[in-house]
């Protein structure tokens, strides 16, 4: 076994210390008051402010915090549970089943991850405007129930963590085509399926150019809530570090549920590559 140098354990605790910092100290300043975010040094320890700061942000007006978090957990959990189930049972097909066109339509698939989001962004406006979904939720969940990234990755990790004896043994037992997906991909899929789920999650949270474009102001994800504490006559500085530090929460707290079968798929995937 190769036993680390000192110099390589220093480097970890400086990228570690670089890494936590900004986020300790927007926490810190989430409580305190304005009069002290511009000092020099910076304070670095917890002022008595936070729960005030935090029912200011959630009785602000022109933010509507509470319905932009909730709307964001709806939309990120939505899109990250369809992301995972639709990418995997694509990724099956392309992986293990014979079908005509199947190469073309994976080419398909890996074209549509070379367009830029910012290109679809126009004709999708189009599409909402017609099916009358501006100013609802549905609208920034459909358009991204699946994605070709999601897809390509489930059928690369499933050409190689799905034996094709199993699926043979599974039809030979009389499963059906979705009873071997359900029983027996899926289960192997699982260590993919965590990453790729973390991926949509976080990517469907910090979601900010699309909402803006399609959703009001009185009807937010949580990123827009923060727009309009920003976009405020006055710079309430603090109550901008106390709206990002309630919303990186949900995403620390679900990498804190997840995180070890995330890494573990992670190292998983790299051993298997």
């Amino acid at each position: 076994m190769w036993n680390a140098s000192p110099l390589t354990y220093l480097t970890l605790l400086v990228a570690l210390f670089l890494s936590i910092f900004p986020i300790y100290w927007m926490i810190a300043m989430a409580t305190r008051t304005n009069d002290v975010v511009a000092d020099v040094p910076p304070p670095l320890l917890p002022g008595g402010n936070g729960g005030g700061n935090i029912e200011r942000l959630f009785n602000n007006p022109d933010a509507f915090f509470a319905k932009g978090l909730l709307n964001s957990v709806i939309a990120s959990g939505v899109v990250t549970i369809t992301t995972v189930f639709f990418a995997s049972l694509a990724g099956f097909a392309f992986a293990k089943l014979r079908f005509r066109g199947k190469n073309g339509l994976l080419l398909v698939i890996i074209a549509t991850m070379m367009i830029p989001v910012q290109m679809g962004i126009i004709p999708l406006y189009m599409i909402m405007v017609e099916l009358g979904w501006q100013n609802q939720l549905q609208a920034v969940i459909v358009p991204f129930l699946v994605t070709g990234f999601g897809v390509f990755m489930m059928r690369q990790y499933a050409e190689q963590a799905v034996p094709d004896e199993l699926i043979e043994a599974a039809r030979v037992d009389g499963c059906t085509t979705f009873g071997i997906y359900w029983r027996v991909v899926l289960p192997a899929l699982r260590p993919a399926a965590g990453v790729l789920g973390l991926f949509t999650f976080m990517q469907t949270w910090n979601e900010f150019m699309w909402p803006l474009a399609v959703l009001n102001p009185d009807n937010p994800t949580v990123q827009l809530s923060i727009n309009n504490l920003a976009n405020a006559h006055f710079q309430d500085y603090t109550l901008m570090f106390a709206g990002t530090s309630v919303a990186v929460l949900p995403l620390l707290i679900v990498f804190i549920i997840f995180g070890r079968q995330i890494i573990g798929g992670i190292m998983e995937g790299a051993v298997k590559a």
